[in-house]
């Protein structure tokens, strides 16, 4: 049975971000999650937790100079994302303190930027009884890619008329702990851990959002972190003949 959430208790956000070889692009998402950090409420605490997975560049050096004390950074060898992010998970419910019901795990990956308003926008989700919520990406950058390439994204990546969307990020996913640790969390997948966490969401009674207006920016790399991942699918229009 489901813990009521007690109004009176304060909010806490953890944010979770795998990291693999990603001293180039991490310090903007750090950055970024600084930003949209300074926008809670004051009575809002907030966690950030970098998990360095197989490495072999600064990533985590990065990570720790950046956060400053203000977060936690692991480093592993295991080479899965599923596992980087559920092993990211643990930790962060473990310097939290409080209700489950009250700590929301928002989900991002290095490569990408978070928008200012990004945790604010899941706290008033969170605020309208939702569990969870996808939220879309947009790409910040289509060189590496044929030149028709953006457009055929952008045709292609539905976004319906009221906002909502068939799409599943885990770099732009937002759930309550509980409702997280009743889903199962994090499987170890080296790829479509996001859509299964979803799905098992969805078997479980969560009450899912998703959401157009909650948007990250992903770089446009042609060859990303996990196989068959976000990467994956824009190269893929490379492989499309141009009409």
């Amino acid at each position: 049975m489901r813990l009521p959430i007690e109004p009176a208790i304060a909010w806490h956000f953890a944010v979770i971000i795998p990291a693999c070889n990603e001293e180039q692009l991490l310090p903007r998402c750090l950055r970024s999650v600084a930003t949209a950090q300074a926008q809670l409420p004051s009575e809002v605490t907030s966690d950030v937790i970098v998990i360095a997975d197989s490495s072999t560049d600064d990533t985590a050096k990065l990570a720790r100079d950046l956060l400053t004390g203000n977060g936690l950074v692991l480093e592993i060898d295991l080479a899965c994302v599923g596992a980087a992010r559920s092993l990211a998970v643990t930790e962060a419910l473990g310097r939290y303190t409080g209700p489950l019901s009250r700590c929301w795990i928002a989900n991002t990956d290095a490569d990408c930027e978070v928008s200012p308003t990004w945790l604010v926008d899941q706290l008033r989700i969170t605020q309208r009884g939702f569990e969870a919520v996808a939220g879309i990406v947009d790409v910040r950058d289509f060189s590496e890619h044929l030149f028709f390439v953006e457009e055929r994204f952008r045709k292609s990546y539905r976004i319906e008329p009221d906002g909502t969307h068939p799409h599943i990020h885990g770099a732009n996913l937002g759930v309550r702990a509980d409702v997280y640790q009743m889903a199962g969390g994090w499987s170890p997948l080296i790829t479509a851990e996001d859509h299964d966490l979803w799905r098992r969401l969805a078997d479980c009674g969560a009450r899912r959002l998703s959401d157009a207006s909650l948007q990250v920016i992903t770089s446009g790399r042609r060859v990303g972190r996990a196989p068959m991942g976000f990467a994956g699918a824009l190269a893929a229009h490379n492989e499309m003949v141009a009409a």
